[in-house]
């Protein structure tokens, strides 16, 4: 069985619980700016909101910001997960919250995936992205709850 021998891993759970933190102000952020641009899309009427973004355009280039840095901060919260664990256990799969975690991650991939190819030409493309996002919720959900578990096992 191997195991990094390094003194603490609090800087690491530190970084974890922003980034994790992180992630759920981005999804929040990222349902709101969402919800705008259908509502914009699919009003007959302007908003007076899109008058001052020039449609959809602004607020899908923050929609699309926010979606880069949430898909950068699961990516780092996945990296510190096989890190820490590792060189804390010497293996991995000590809970379901790698299952959780790794669900997550294809979720959110699959969002930011989907996100790339939406246009006319690809209907089913919102679709996908809008699927996603919607089991994200309960795979965020699912994830702190058994993130939580496991924080408790590296507190002294």
């Amino acid at each position: 069985m191997f195991t990094m021998n390094l003194p603490s891993f609090l800087w690491l759970w530190k970084i974890a619980a922003w980034s994790m933190g992180l992630s759920l102000l981005a999804y929040l952020l990222l349902a709101v700016t969402g919800f705008w641009m259908f509502r914009n899309r699919t009003s007959p009427h302007p908003s007076f909101i899109s008058s001052f973004t020039e449609g959809n355009t602004s607020v899908r280039s923050l929609h699309f910001l926010i979606g880069s840095c949430m898909v950068s901060l699961v990516l780092l919260l996945l990296l510190i997960g096989i890190i820490g664990t590792f060189g804390h256990f010497g293996s991995l799969g000590h809970s379901s919250h790698l299952i959780a975690g790794l669900i997550a991650v294809v979720l959110v991939l699959l969002s930011g995936g989907s996100a790339l190819l939406i246009n006319e030409r690809r209907p089913w493309a919102r679709r996908v992205h809008v699927g996603a996002n919607i089991a994200l919720f309960f795979g965020f959900i699912w994830v702190s709850l058994t993130g939580w578990s496991v924080v408790q096992k590296y507190l002294p």
